[in-house]
């Protein structure tokens, strides 16, 4: 490969899809492309424990700054991609840059989808997705006695959380009949929302915010004829995936950069991977696009070997993460996929596990403070198990693995 490979995006999988060529002993260049001035960070941190302050920058980097000077690898931050020339192999950025490749990997990842409303302007007024955006979201709440939460997803019951152990006092926003509506079962959602009002959040159902008042800075969240009085407020409505590159270089685009098992995309010398790529999973037995860092480090994996002449399918279950308070859920699958439920544990201790079960087999684990049933229910997703047996705990479930 004499012009070597390009990798758009500097996040998760950009970082183990550059990592990989290195082990696969691929010796062209390598050049990473990305937009924010940090070299490739960890995501899930933000939310939790960096906004809380227990973690430094530092420490949410995925590889010390050195790793990509000392194996090759040219880091290019600040550095906006503006279009993909596919007949002639380049890459254009916004100052007018041109990179040629001879393989391209779009990890391009997802960006926070943004309220259009009246007063949306105002200081005061975060979303959370980067890490200067937590920065900012850290240094105002040293001075605000009052947060509100848009959107009762995981990202913003993690901020709840932290606000309000730091003392803030919080209200979280759902248009949803419940919180995590779109992501687990009613029982959890029902958990969930006791564990934060216990804690002395307000959450408010079935409203839909329909602006901001305030001079300058935000001090009122409207709904409608309601206000919520704030003096910052976190907007975690859910995300986009960033394929407006891809898709005006003609390439298949459908809730994501469409690629193959391979990772490949309809362009042969280019694959995607991470949040912007809707991929098949031949476990799933459909089409999905994630939005997880297990599934940016394994795609960026399998893509990458496979772009240098392998032949790998990229097919896993799905598992996912959630920090608030003490407490930490773990989950394999989706809960969606289950027809009944078996808990497995006394909620009321704060350690349990739900099993969804579609059919007598495992197709999700929802795990509380139990990293050993989360564990487990990996290595049980798909075999047969007696409800009756797996809700009693004196039977050890290493043995529905016989």
């Amino acid at each position: 490969m004499k012009s070597g490979v390009v990798i758009i995006g500097a996040g998760q999988a950009a970082a183990v899809a550059a990592a990989t060529l290195r082990k696969e002993k691929y010796t062209g260049t390598i050049k990473i492309l990305g937009d924010e001035s940090h070299p490739p960070y960890d995501r899930p941190p933000l939310s939790k424990h960096y906004l809380a302050g227990e973690l430094s920058l530092a420490e949410t980097l995925i590889r010390p700054l050195a790793f990509y000077s000392d194996n090759d690898i040219e880091l290019l931050t600040n550095t906006r991609v503006a279009s993909i020339d596919i007949e002639s192999k380049q890459v254009v950025t916004e100052s007018e840059t041109v990179f040629d490749y001879d393989k391209l990997v779009i990890t391009t990842g997802s960006r926070a989808r943004r309220l259009d409303l009246p007063g949306c302007q105002l200081g005061g007024i975060f979303y959370l997705r980067s890490l200067n955006d937590v920065d900012l979201i850290r240094a105002s709440m040293g001075s605000a006695k009052k947060l509100c939460v848009i959107g009762g997803g995981y990202v913003g019951l993690e901020v709840a959380a932290v606000a309000t152990k730091a003392g803030l006092d919080v209200t979280v926003i759902e248009t949803q009949e419940r919180i995590l509506q779109r992501v687990t079962t009613p029982e959890m959602s029902d958990y969930y929302h006791s564990l934060h009002t216990e804690r002395g959040v307000n959450i408010m159902l079935n409203q839909a915010v329909t602006g901001f008042d305030g001079e300058g800075s935000v001090s009122k969240v409207l709904c409608g004829d309601l206000s919520v009085d704030a003096d910052i407020v976190v907007i975690g409505v859910g995300i986009l995936p960033n394929v407006e590159i891809a898709e005006n270089a003609g390439l298949e685009c459908d809730n994501g950069i469409v690629v193959d098992d391979h990772g490949q995309t309809s362009n042969p010398d280019i694959y995607a991977a991470g949040d912007c790529a809707n991929h098949p999973n031949r476990l799933l037995n459909r089409r999905l696009r994630l939005e997880s860092v297990p599934n940016a480090i394994e795609q960026a994996r399998v893509a990458c070997i496979n772009l240098l002449g392998g032949d790998l399918e990229y097919a896993s279950i799905p598992w996912f993460w959630s920090d608030q308070y003490e407490l930490k859920l773990q989950m394999v699958g989706f809960s969606a996929d289950g027809e009944e439920s078996v808990v497995r544990g006394d909620k009321s201790t704060n350690k349990f596990a739900v099993f969804h079960l579609k059919e007598g087999r495992v197709v999700a684990v929802d795990a509380v403070n139990n990293s050993k049933a989360f564990m487990l229910g990996k290595r049980l997703y798909g075999k047969s198990v007696d409800a009756k047996l797996l809700a009693d705990e004196s039977v050890e479930l290493k043995a529905f693995l016989k």
